[in-house]
């Protein structure tokens, strides 16, 4: 007699072991440890530097070429890009999936603060970013106005709409894009003052 012929003779004996092996493996499969599949980290440092005044051709040699070429020597960037506008030099780096993004962010600072002293002693202080997980917008609000001017409507905005959005449960950061923040450079004449008193 085989083993196999008990299961012949009494098909209720053999039922009952294929229900329990498929409860045994449903229950396996749900308790599946997640750590044993390869971590995928989808990071993005980002560099904000600010200069008030200056137009796009200023910001691009004197800021964002410079801080592009000390940042692309960081080890782990997968590619970069970059943004510069009147006023605003921000460029975002993208970390291979296989780095640690503290690592990279880390060495970026390091290279970014030893380039400090080669930026426009009028620009503010580059402000480093560490974003973790999909960097895709959730919702775009637009605004318009009829009497407000562009940069009166970004001043309401950064006053009143943001620090309302960004205490809405669930919401991560709220960012103004296409801001139009009003700046001036003025260069006085001491004589010409002094003739005023």
């Amino acid at each position: 007699m085989k083993f196999t012929d008990i299961f012949i003779r009494k098909p209720v004996l053999a039922m009952v072991v294929s229900l329990f092996i498929l409860l045994f493996g449903l229950r396996a499969f749900s308790e599946l440890n997640v750590r044993k599949y390869p971590e995928m980290r989808n990071a993005v440092v980002s560099v904000n530097t600010t200069y008030f005044g200056a137009d796009a051709d200023l910001i691009q040699g004197f800021i964002t070429t410079p801080l592009e070429s000390a940042i692309a020597s960081a080890d782990g960037i997968d590619y970069m890009t970059s943004n510069s506008a009147a006023g605003m030099s921000s460029i975002q780096a993208y970390i291979r999936l296989d780095k640690d993004p503290n690592e990279v962010l880390t060495q970026i600072s390091a290279k970014v603060n030893k380039l400090r002293g080669q930026l426009p002693p009028q620009s503010e202080d580059p402000v480093i970013d560490l974003q973790q997980g999909e960097q895709i917008a959730a919702m775009y609000v637009s605004f318009s106005s009829n009497t407000l001017s562009n940069n009166q409507l970004t001043d309401y905005l950064t006053r009143v709409v943001q620090p309302k959005l960004v205490t809405v449960p669930g919401v991560q950061r709220a960012d103004i894009l296409g801001s139009g923040t009003f700046a001036m450079r003025i260069w006085l004449k001491p004589d010409r003052l002094a003739a005023f008193n």
